[in-house]
Order: C-alpha cells, then sequence, then structure tokens
C-alpha cells in the first residue's frame, strides 16, 4: 500500500500518485491545502495512481464538491481504467466532464 499524495505542479496542475483506496486516502480535504490558487479550472493528472476503490472515487467527489464551493472547476487528466470503471458503476463521469 502506498499513501496518496497531491503535489502541486503548478497555480492549477496537480500529480496525483499512490493508491486512491480506504487504507491510503487522508481525511484531510484537499481545498485546504492547496486553496492559493486564482485559477477556475484545476487539473488533476491521475498517470501515477497505481489502484483506485470506491472509497478514492469518494474522495475526488468530495474533492469535486469542495472546488466548486470555491468556484473552480476540477478536470481529471489520463484517468486509469480502473477508475473509469468506477466512475461508469457510479454514472459519475459527467461530473469530471
Amino acid at each position: 500500500m502506498s499513501k496518496v499524495t497531491v503535489t502541486k505542479l503548478s497555480d492549477a496542475q496537480f500529480r496525483v500518485s499512490g493508491e486512491l483506496t480506504r487504507n491510503s486516502i487522508s481525511a484531510e480535504p484537499l481545498v485546504n491545502k492547496h486553496s492559493q490558487s486564482n485559477h477556475k479550472t484545476w487539473y488533476f493528472d491521475l498517470s501515477d495512481v497505481s489502484r483506485v476503490d470506491t472509497a478514492g472515487l469518494a474522495w475526488l467527489i468530495h474533492s469535486f464538491a469542495e472546488l466548486k464551493q470555491q468556484g473552480i472547476r476540477l478536470e481529471l487528466q489520463n484517468i486509469p481504467e480502473q477508475l473509469q470503471k468506477l466512475m461508469q458503476l457510479g454514472q459519475v463521469t459527467n461530473l469530471f466532464e
């Protein structure tokens, strides 16, 4: 198990690495860590995500909701196939389009 890490690459670009699972995600919301951006869209590069479960999807949805409250749109990039399937099953694919 590798804990998920979010690395800020620029004001609006972030790399999510590790596992997005119930055992590896932090309860701390992403927005509190990185809310110093003036950009209207944030991009999450998920190419380094090795594993995802429903808790990881819930974390992304929670991040989406928190950012939306601040007027920021969340766009996912390089979505792993496992996450794409979970998003389709949960019928939440349209949230991140």
